[in-house]
């Protein structure tokens, strides 16, 4: 996200902080990423902006204007800069419980109350947060992160990995055999697999396999208050938004991105680069390079199409009731 100055733009002008279009002031740096904040832009005090080559001239009088092709990346660097991540100083705090089976590598951090049990293994430069619990034989890699209140168990966590305050990984998954007689539960003998640099928003749930392991690949982020069932394997690079269900042994191949409140069922097969709207309900599988909506989701040009059409008659049956 390389940005340039605009012509006649004073390049010793001082920034001392970030800030949005509508609370910046002449110190501030803000972005215009979206056209829907144009008049927001032409009225804004701030004293520079990244924006996009096209909306350049539309500028107000004294704003220093820096030209970006992705205005909001250059905005999450240099808002990255002004305020860097906080540097937690390593240490144990006396009121967490290990047990002396663990290992944890150098320059962890373990906050209060945390409770961490027999053969885990944390590797280097680790932050585990208040009141979390780390099971039996859990391991995770160096450089993660893992937020208060987050209960981890049978799961192979990767390097660079951040889960946030209230996550649950590892919990037996939702699995019965059902009959006349009643129901028999079945037991879950996976784990979680979590590969590096995934994010995990707070108060996810992701369950351990049934016998194969529930998957979550490289650099996949997942949002506040997502579900992830047992057996569930979903590859490279995903983004799923919150209050998304995934149900048992479904896949998700890479770079598919899951909007708000969306399901999709058990078994389904959601190929890569897959798009699937907000509140749609996944009952079959979806080709790769698709976009889908709707309940059943179906190809948006359908949704869009059907749509349109019962707009079309609850119109026309209105007309007639009148």
């Amino acid at each position: 996200a390389e940005a340039r100055l605009a012509d006649g733009v004073d390049p010793e002008r001082l920034i001392d902080d970030v800030s949005a279009l509508e609370t910046a002031g002449p110190g501030h740096i803000a972005f215009l990423a979206n056209r829907k904040y144009v008049r927001s832009f032409m009225e804004s005090k701030a004293g520079a902006c990244l924006v996009e080559p096209e909306l350049a001239d539309r500028a107000p009088e004294g704003m220093a204007v820096l030209i970006c092709d992705r205005p909001r990346r250059g905005f999450a660097r240099i808002a990255a800069a002004f305020h860097p991540d906080r540097q937690e100083e390593p240490g144990i705090h006396p009121s967490a419980v290990i047990d002396p089976s663990a290992r944890l590598g150098k320059g962890c951090r373990v906050e209060a109350h945390v409770v961490i049990g027999p053969n885990v293994e944390i590797g280097e430069s680790c932050q585990i947060g208040a009141n979390s619990v780390i099971e039996r034989g859990v391991v995770i890699g160096e450089n993660c992160v893992i937020g208060a209140n987050a209960t981890l168990s049978y799961c192979l966590i990767g390097k660079r990995v951040q889960i946030a305050s209230g996550a649950v990984i590892g919990n037996t998954g939702f699995g019965y055999d059902l009959d006349p007689s009643g129901r028999t539960k079945v037991p879950h003998l996976g784990r979680v697999i979590i590969e590096d640099d995934v994010e995990i928003g707070a108060n996810s749930t992701i369950d351990r396999g049934s016998g194969p392991d529930t998957v979550i690949g490289q650099g996949t982020v997942i949002d506040n208050l997502v579900m992830i069932a047992h057996n569930v394997r979903i590859g490279r690079g995903c983004i799923l938004v919150a209050q998304v269900g995934i149900a048992g042994s479904a896949q998700l191949g890479n770079y598919v991105t899951i909007a708000g409140q969306a399901g999709v069922v058990n078994h389904a097969n959601i190929g890569d680069r897959v798009i699937i709207a907000a509140k749609s309900g996944v009952l079959a599988n979806v080709p790769a390079d698709s976009i889908f909506a709707g309940y059943p989701a179906m190809p948006i040009k359908e949704w869009r199409r059907l749509v349109g059409q019962q707009r079309m008659a609850f119109k026309g049956k209105g007309n007639r009731d009148e």
